[in-house]
């Protein structure tokens, strides 16, 4: 168990499983893009560790880029509403694009980002998350590389937080009694 300011979290995915996972979806992206360069755009501050881990197994060249946007707000569900809170300076105009999110829930980060980069005039771009909540999720776009399907459950660990504490952990956890 751990104790994250007033709520309570119980393990949930072990980090041996997650690293399993993560090597696996490298391997599905090292085959779709071949030595094709790309576009790295980590969805901060919660996919840090996702796009840490992703890119040490991707054989391609590989560009890496932030982007800080926020829906939680410090609560437990997604506020329905993006804050673009630092935006990306890179030209990604004819660039393949790979978004990197730790979480996909509603979608509307995921589609609010894929809109943003298509602006951009990207090439294509595709998304990976290392947990996607297929029941909460109201987007259109696929998720093209996704890891975990969860419930609708909020966890904390390996970059996601509750109120800025829990990213630090190795294995992730479920709100307990979720």
């Amino acid at each position: 168990m751990v104790q994250l300011h007033d709520l309570t979290f119980e393990p949930y995915i072990h980090d041996t499983d997650i690293r399993e996972k993560v090597s696996g979806l490298a391997a599905r992206i090292n085959a779709d893009y071949g030595n094709t360069e790309l576009h790295i755009v980590s969805a901060l501050t919660g996919s840090f560790m996702f796009t840490s881990d992703l890119v040490r197994h991707l054989h391609m060249p590989c560009y890496l880029h932030f982007i800080k946007v926020s829906s939680y707000h410090g609560s437990t569900q997604s506020t329905g509403s993006i804050t673009l809170d630092a935006e990306l300076k890179a030209d990604l105009a004819g660039k393949h694009v790979l978004i990197s999110e730790d979480i996909i829930d509603t979608g509307l980060t995921a589609g609010f980002l894929h809109e943003y980069l298509m602006k951009k005039q990207a090439a294509s771009v595709k998304i990976a998350a290392l947990l996607f909540k297929p029941n909460a999720y109201k987007g259109s776009l696929p998720v093209d590389y996704p890891g975990f399907s969860i419930p609708n459950d909020f966890v904390v660990g390996y970059g996601l937080d509750y109120k800025e504490l829990g990213r630090n952990l190795k294995d992730i956890y479920k709100l307990k009694d979720s």
